[in-house]
């Protein structure tokens, strides 16, 4: 098939319908949402009221356990660094916009790469991203379905970075420093939630890693995927609570659900200052 999206591919994909599919949710279609979050800015830190809202409990049912840094066993890993979930311009700002905000996550995961890169741990990227013919999917979950349709994350074709530059699918912009700095591995892309269509698992077995710090978005869905599927790898996996964010809507608050699954099942439960510092102890 064509895999170039103009007005002669057959998936129907054009650069007019992502564009209005983009407009029609930045519009409203994510009801109460969108407009709760309209107008944030992105904070430093989490904020008091997100941190009373989502706190531990002070008697824990559970085991506590941890993770320690191990040098040149431990990885920072970040899914979906990318503009569409991390920017006021991206398609999924509406629905996501409020929890980024309340966690400070841009600027937290901008702090987790400041960290890696000073203590000389290696960082991977775990991206997401559509192309042509994965808008060919004869079957979809519901929020497959809904990406596909907003034009989340959709690149021209795997081999072309046309258009690529600031579209929802590029990196954030304050991030490009350090993932484009030569160093960082950017994996091949998922393309469901968890990293077990990419080569993430290859890229860090290859370098002798199997302790990671776990961040980026979106928090119930492929960081929480991610989590799940390195723990069944054999990984030890630390996830930076505040580097993430999930979507509220109607259905419920995503962020929610991946804290309470975080706690249970993560070996490590970390605020992004807490994470810093023991990145900077461990260099």
């Amino acid at each position: 098939m064509n895999t170039r999206h103009d007005h002669d591919c057959t998936c129907g994909i054009t650069p007019e319908t992502v564009d209005l599919a983009r407009r029609r949710l930045l519009a409203g279609a994510a009801g109460a949402a969108a407009a709760g979050a309209a107008g944030l800015a992105p904070a430093s830190a989490a904020t008091e009221e997100a941190r009373a809202l989502y706190a531990d409990p002070e008697k824990p049912g559970l085991p506590q356990i941890d993770m320690d840094i191990v040098p040149g066993r431990t990885a920072l890993v970040v899914t979906d660094p990318q503009i569409d979930f991390l920017s006021e311009d991206g398609v999924t700002w509406g629905v996501v916009g409020e929890s980024v905000t309340e966690q400070g996550t841009v600027d937290n995961i901008e702090r987790l790469f400041i960290a890696a890169k000073a203590a000389g741990m290696p960082v991977f990227i775990s991206p997401h991203y559509y192309y042509p013919h994965d808008h060919d999917w004869q079957f979809e979950g519901t929020l497959e379905k809904t990406m596909h349709s907003i034009g989340m994350f959709d690149r021209l074709g795997p081999l072309s970075l046309e258009n690529f530059e600031g579209s929802g699918a590029d990196w954030m912009p304050q991030y490009k420093k350090y993932i484009e700095d030569g160093a960082t591995i950017v994996c091949s892309p998922h393309k469901v939630y968890s990293p077990a269509q990419n080569d993430l698992n290859l890229q860090m077995r290859k370098r002798g890693i199997d302790k990671v710090i776990l961040a980026g978005m979106s928090a119930n869905l492929c960081t929480q995927a991610h989590l799940y599927d390195l723990l069944e790898l054999g990984y030890e996996v630390a996830v930076v609570r505040d580097a993430t964010a999930g979507a509220k809507v109607p259905e419920g608050d995503g962020y929610l659900a991946a804290i309470i699954n975080f706690r249970m099942v993560a070996n490590g439960v970390w605020w992004t200052d807490d994470a810093v510092e023991r990145i900077a102890r461990s260099a």
